[in-house]
């Protein structure tokens, strides 16, 4: 029980108010994710629907398909104007994550950690109590429950991706399985969030597994993504791509090693493999990058960096070419292996390293490159396992191949969406081992709408990451940096274009009935330079006219 006077919460073995409950409204949930409390008011996050997706060690898997945020207490007091504005805000939040994509759950498996890792937990405790705290989506909404102790309540979350299938393969049943698990550390939009903060956490870190499971053996890949590990950031302003800006670069190095360390000393042996370009508006990235990591590998041999431009060897369109880079870490990743368990309880390999990926946005390039590592896994454990000849590869089974496939595709379009709000762009040759004409145009559209939600909508999707996870904590005594002067209205980009519209229309008239009236050519001289004036003006302010977030600064 909640307490609406209170907001805290209660064991009851039977419902209050005896008859009197006869009239209450009653709703199914499948899960209490937590309490969120704002200014005023608390709210408890329930699971209104779900879908069975799968299974993980043995254990049922959903996806949760719709939540609700119900009121359940509020504190006394009054509040100011701008604490009203400010709880107004914060509750328009509320709705955005409700409609959070990519949300999976489990009653009785912990699904943020690898197998590997799994082993090493104690069996007798709650599922609360050895998660991975990095991969908890409401790990901030049950902090105050948890020192409450209602553990039997808490059902923790992983935002990412988990695909499975199951095929017959040689007269063997094969069940693979992919699954992501998002930090939340620095979690974020993809232009709100760039890099890393000082602590070393990076934006967009995802761990990927991929698992085996066949004639009672598991097998087990893992790797991770994310952002370039020193501080910088791309703030929007308009422009397709802006400008990259690099910051605190006294601080570089010790970013860069606060980050690997933490690698090292979860997953071993690290490969570095770093997509960005060397050339263009990248390359300042690319290059201090390259520089702190050629300092740290000197002086730790445990690291491994490995710059590949993909662009500039792959193309748009010849993403075989990749294969070089697998020749050129082949040997790394034979010494970083696989884990591996037989017969259930016989364990004959461990993972003792891990390939570390980004590009810029740790999305297209990043996916296409993991799949291919996936891959190139996946056959030597099968060949491990006697399913395969020595001589086999995956491409030799269409079933197997054509699924396999799907799976990164599917994973990298879920990661994708909940990053930079569409699905993956270089998605084809993923899916389809090919760069094919309906996924340029569908690339194409992607990067239009990726452009959308950066400049017009993520500002506000950001605060309510940053509330859910705790980033921000909502206090009477703080009014964030919400712009709430009379003069918004004149950044208001849909009233904008439309002026600098009714411009270029009223310009192109007047010309066009210059002949007929001598003053028609002073009417577009004037709509003309009012048109250009407004759009210089627009351009030059161009971050003045974006979504911003207001709750947390960038870094």
């Amino acid at each position: 029980m909640i307490s609406r006077k209170t907001g805290q919460l209660q064991f009851i073995s039977d419902l209050p108010g005896g008859d009197s409950c006869q009239s209450c409204r009653r709703q199914v949930v499948f899960g209490f994710l937590g309490v969120l409390r704002l200014l005023s008011e608390a709210y408890a996050l329930v699971v209104t629907s779900r879908e069975y997706v799968g299974s993980y060690c043995g254990s049922t898997v959903y996806r949760i398909c719709s939540m609700k945020f119900l009121r359940c207490g509020s504190e006394s007091g009054h509040l100011t104007e701008i604490q009203r504005s400010n709880e107004a805000h914060l509750r328009s939040l509320l709705q955005l994550l409700e409609a959070t994509p990519g949300l999976y759950m489990s009653y009785d498996a912990d699904l943020t950690h690898s197998v590997q890792a799994s082993l090493s937990l104690q069996r007798n405790q709650s599922l609360w109590k050895q998660v991975d705290s990095r991969f908890v989506w409401n790990k901030q909404l049950w902090d105050n429950l948890y020192k409450m102790q209602f553990d039997s309540f808490a059902l923790p979350v992983i935002q990412g991706s988990f695909q499975t299938y199951e095929l017959e393969l040689k007269k063997t049943l094969l069940k693979v399985s992919l699954i992501a698990r998002r930090c939340v550390r620095r979690i974020g939009t993809r232009m709100w969030r760039r890099g890393a903060n000082s602590n070393g956490d990076v934006a967009n870190f995802v761990e990927t597994e991929q698992i085996l499971q066949v004639n009672g053996c598991v097998a087990s890949y893992v790797q991770v993504r994310g952002s370039i590990p020193i501080i910088w950031e791309q703030v929007v302003d308009l422009t397709y791509k802006p400008k990259i800006k690099l910051a605190n670069l006294d601080e570089t190095p010790r970013v860069v090693e606060r980050h690997f360390r933490e690698l090292t000393e979860r997953y071993g042996f690290v490969v570095a493999v770093d997509l960005v370009n060397q050339h263009g508006s990248e390359a300042v990235l690319g290059m201090a990058y390259a520089n702190a990591m050629q300092t740290l590998t000197t002086v730790n041999a445990n690291i491994h960096y490995v710059p590949f431009d993909f662009h500039q060897i792959c193309g748009q369109v010849k993403f075989e070419k990749l294969a070089s880079l697998y020749e050129d870490i082949k040997d790394k990743l034979s010494k970083q292996g696989y884990f591996l368990m037989m017969d259930g309880c016989d364990i004959v390999e461990k993972q003792i390293g891990v390939v570390r990926t980004n590009c810029i946005d740790c999305l297209d390039r990043t996916n296409v490159t993991q799949s291919l590592l996936g891959r190139k896994s996946l056959e030597v454990q099968l060949q491990r396992l006697n399913i395969f000849e020595q001589s086999d590869t995956i491409d030799k089974f269409p079933n197997l191949d054509v699924k396999l496939k799907t799976l990164w595709a599917d994973h990298g379009d879920n990661v994708s969406l909940q990053y930079s709000g569409t699905s993956a762009l270089k998605g084809d040759f993923v899916r389809f081992g090919k760069r094919t004409v309906h996924g340029i145009l569908k690339d194409g559209y992607s990067g239009l709408a990726r452009y959308y939600y950066n400049n017009l909508h993520d500002g506000k999707r950001q605060d309510a990451l940053d509330l859910a996870a705790g980033h921000y904590t909502a206090s009477r005594g703080f009014s964030f940096r919400e712009d709430r002067t009379s003069m918004k209205i004149l950044t208001y980009l849909p009233l904008v274009a439309a002026v600098v519209f009714a411009g270029l229309v009223f310009t192109t008239k007047s010309l066009r009935n210059a002949q007929q009236d001598g003053y028609q050519l002073l009417y577009a001289f004037i709509w003309g330079t009012l048109t250009i004036v407004i759009t210089a003006l627009v351009r030059s302010n161009g971050r003045r006219f974006t979504s911003r977030p207001y709750l947390c600064k960038l870094n």
